[in-house]
């Protein structure tokens, strides 16, 4: 079980390997990783130069522990993991890894699909996007 949230970028690989080696004898591992979007909304015309993620230190990381364990509660997993970074980030950048392994895919699908939901959805994170057109917080 592994929860960062942090600054810097990440190795997908690096942390698809750990995975794998606190999983154990995984049948399947699922990742997702997500990247910051040149445009927040089909309809934008501006296209985003950066998107700046803040958050409360001990607050977030306590939210993402409580989604992992929620996940593990409900899927018979052998490892999961979230890093989610924050800070300035432009378009392409990784910005945040979700992975689940357990011995059936079927397993490993849905709980790291509950995993990124709540992020995207309830994760206490506040963007703010950069554009040619000026900045603005996301809702």
């Amino acid at each position: 079980m592994t929860v960062r949230v942090q600054v810097e970028d990440f190795s997908l690989q690096r942390e698809y390997d750990e995975v794998l080696v606190e999983a154990g004898d995984a049948g399947a591992v699922v990742t997702f990783t997500g990247l910051v979007r040149e445009f927040h909304q089909a309809e934008d015309s501006a296209s985003v130069a950066s998107l700046t993620l803040e958050h409360y230190p001990g607050m977030t990381e306590k939210a993402l522990a409580d989604i992992e364990q929620q996940a593990r509660q409900r899927w018979p997993l052998l490892a999961t993991r979230i890093v989610h970074r924050v800070g300035a980030m432009t378009a392409q950048e990784q910005i945040v890894l979700v992975a689940a392994a357990s011995a059936h895919r079927h397993a490993a699908f849905e709980a790291a699909q509950f995993m990124m939901d709540y992020l995207k959805s309830r994760a206490p994170f506040w963007k703010k996007q950069t554009t040619s057109e000026g900045e603005n917080w996301i809702e």
